[in-house]
């Protein structure tokens, strides 16, 4: 999914994103302009979204972005850390943001000169890292079969 949130009306950018994503295979849905935060997160939970691209050009990057990762964070709260929405960004973000921004869980940041093909590839390994992580989980035991295995081996060690 691709977002702009606020008031920002230069959609350009996250256009060509959008058509670049879509190009290279991804389902992209792109939400247009003027999008609250919120208005945000319930659209990546009712398209069920692997990750969602925000472009920010207004300087509100700060402020906007944190606010996504909330309204996000409350409406998958249930869900296991891999299956969290993966989100990125775009725009003019100074360096010295772009670090805080990662810090607050932000994959990724993309600047003017950033290529599609830097995008595109970013994106497919970043969720296909991200699908190999759930696959290994997958191969854990499950927490219920430990322990039943804890209880049984308590039952054949008989009372203490």
């Amino acid at each position: 999914m691709v977002a702009k949130p606020g008031l920002d009306g230069h959609d350009r950018g996250a256009k060509v994103i959008a058509r670049a994503l879509r190009d290279t295979g991804f389902e992209v849905i792109y939400t247009g302009l003027h999008q609250t935060p919120e208005q945000i997160a319930e659209t990546v939970v009712q398209e069920d979204a692997d990750a969602v691209g925000l472009s920010v050009l207004s300087g509100a990057h700060m402020t906007l972005f944190p606010r996504v990762m909330e309204a996000l964070h409350q409406r998958t709260r249930g869900a296991p850390a891999g299956e969290q929405v993966l989100v990125f960004g775009g725009g003019i973000i100074p360096a010295a943001d772009v670090a805080r921004l990662k810090e607050s869980g932000v994959a990724e940041i993309f600047g003017p000169g950033s290529t599609m093909a830097s995008v595109c590839e970013w994106l497919e390994a970043a969720l296909d890292r991200r699908e190999s992580d759930l696959s290994d989980l997958a191969d854990l035991p499950d927490l219920a079969d430990l322990a039943d295995n804890v209880v049984d081996e308590e039952r054949a060690r008989g009372p203490v």
